[in-house]
């Protein structure tokens, strides 16, 4: 023998061809089974068992009608309670606002009537001051505001910045209004008083007469002068020697600081001599008077 082995009969020491898509028998296998194993039994299952979401025994449909008929109920009772409500609550919102402008009218009444009493009384104020004030009862009228006044002076309008609404920095950001291009309160009190200060004889801030009691003060983002908002531009009217008043108060600490707040902050202002300006009377005035306290030995101080 030669001593070779012998192959079985029919088979082949070839290697079999490898499949074109071995390397890819993950794709294959998602696109052959494309669907999960238990899905599809159970897709098969409900098919064979013909479910359709209702229940089969008599007892669950009996429930299922009575909860049906129960939802039915109480919707038609829910609109027909509604419809027959709509009648008493259009009534009762009737009565409301009648109410309302009734309420509405009332108070605008009362203002009236306010506002003819202060008036009434400014009068009795006035002829009070012109009549005890001796020689100088036109100038204590004049100083305190009781009567109108007019002559030369100056116009100075102030305005915001252009834009101001924005957040901002800087020294005038700590209090008030939270934009640095804005007008406030205490800047106002500072123009004011610059006017004063430069020799004004009476001064209005948009046409509210100013007194040695006015106010000017913030309440949000308005400035109150009396208690009365104000909006911008400010018109300051300033009776006095128009040129003197002018010079003397740009040259004023107060005149630079408005200089400073358009050079840093873009507030707008302009000031101009004018040869006639009219300020109104103060709307009200506050009279008081001092007497002499007593001291626990009788002596007075």
């Amino acid at each position: 023998m030669c001593g070779m082995s012998q192959q079985p009969p029919g088979r082949s020491t070839a290697a079999r061809p490898a499949r074109p898509d071995a390397s890819m028998s993950l794709l294959t296998n998602v696109m052959e089974h494309s669907l999960d194993d238990g899905y599809a039994e159970a897709a098969a299952r409900d098919g064979v068992e013909g479910r359709n979401g209702l229940p089969r025994s008599l007892r669950g449909r009996l429930w299922l009608a009575a909860g049906v008929v129960l939802a039915t109920l109480v919707v038609t009772v829910g609109a027909v309670q509604a419809q027959m409500d709509a009648p008493t609550l259009a009534r009762e919102r009737g009565e409301l606002v009648e109410r309302v402008e009734d309420d509405t009218a009332a108070a605008d009444t009362l203002q009236q009537r306010v506002d003819e009493l202060r008036g009434t009384v400014g009068e009795m104020q006035r002829e009070a001051l012109e009549r005890h004030g001796g020689d100088q009862a036109e100038l204590i009228a004049l100083l305190s505001g009781a009567t109108p006044v007019e002559g030369p002076g100056v116009e100075l309008t102030v305005d915001d910045a252009k834009g101001a609404g924005g957040g901002g920095g800087g020294p005038r950001a700590d209090t008030g209004f939270s934009d640095t291009g804005r007008v406030r309160d205490r800047d106002m009190q500072r123009i004011v008083n610059g006017m004063w200060s430069a020799g004004a004889e009476a001064v209005s801030i948009n046409g509210q007469r100013l007194t040695a009691l006015s106010a000017i003060r913030a309440a949000g983002d308005a400035i109150l002068v009396d208690n009365k908002p104000l909006a911008p531009p400010y018109d300051v009217l300033a009776v006095g020697d128009g040129s003197e008043l002018a010079d003397a108060f740009k040259d004023s600490v107060d005149g630079r600081y408005l200089q400073v707040l358009k050079e840093n902050y873009g507030v707008r202002y302009s000031i101009s001599e004018q040869d006639q300006v009219r300020l109104p009377a103060a709307a009200s005035l506050i009279v008081r008077t001092a007497e002499p306290v007593k001291t626990e030995k009788g002596s007075t101080s």
